[in-house]
């Protein structure tokens, strides 16, 4: 048995899937209102950008959307959910409605935590599993997750994995195999 299929076997004998895709995060270099704080909780300074981003309207402004393009795979829609989102959603929805531009809870959003959802594309058959992340050797488990009919799995994390501070990955982990994403730090701190 070669080297590499006895580590598949042991993986799969502990219960969890081998790494066998390799992504790297990317965001489109013009999103705006600029932002280099990365994800955290709402402070009057990211609560502001959010809201000037949400009154951008349009179809699908990049500072609200850019996690459908984040870590780009065969086997996962990857949806994030933070408290700067939250607020941008909100403003994004109404102007996109013609109404005025609404001033979102600030008690919410500090309420929020960050939010991972994993969908899997259907010709992938690989069921969301888990989801972690790496910061050099430590491995960040949620805090919260749940897994759902059809694969779908809900990760929730608090926002220190995501400090802009060194590079993580996230490993997207299906029933059948785990997709790696690498996010850069300067990756992470255009993030929202």
């Amino acid at each position: 048995m070669s080297q590499s299929t006895w580590a598949v076997a042991f993986c799969l004998a502990l219960g969890a899937s081998p790494v066998s895709a390799q992504v790297t995060a990317q965001l489109p270099p013009s999103i705006t209102p600029p932002w280099t704080g990365g994800i955290q909780a709402i402070n009057q300074t990211n609560y502001w950008n959010a809201v000037a981003c949400g009154k951008q309207g349009g179809q699908r402004p990049l500072c609200v959307f850019y996690d459908a393009v984040l870590c780009p795979n065969d086997d996962f829609t990857l949806a994030m959910f933070t408290p700067y989102k939250m607020v941008a959603y909100e403003v994004w929805r109404a102007v996109n409605q013609k109404l005025e531009a609404p001033t979102p809870s600030y008690a919410e959003a500090q309420r929020t935590r960050v939010s991972l959802k994993l969908t899997p594309k259907p010709a992938a058959k690989n069921p969301a599993a888990g989801l972690t992340i790496k910061r050099g050797t430590q491995v960040v488990k949620p805090v919260s997750q749940s897994l759902e009919a059809g694969g779908i799995g809900t990760f929730i994390f608090d926002f220190a994995p995501f400090a802009p501070t060194e590079d993580i990955s996230l490993e997207m982990a299906g029933k059948a195999r785990t997709i790696s994403c690498a996010i850069d730090k300067s990756v992470l701190s255009a993030m929202r």
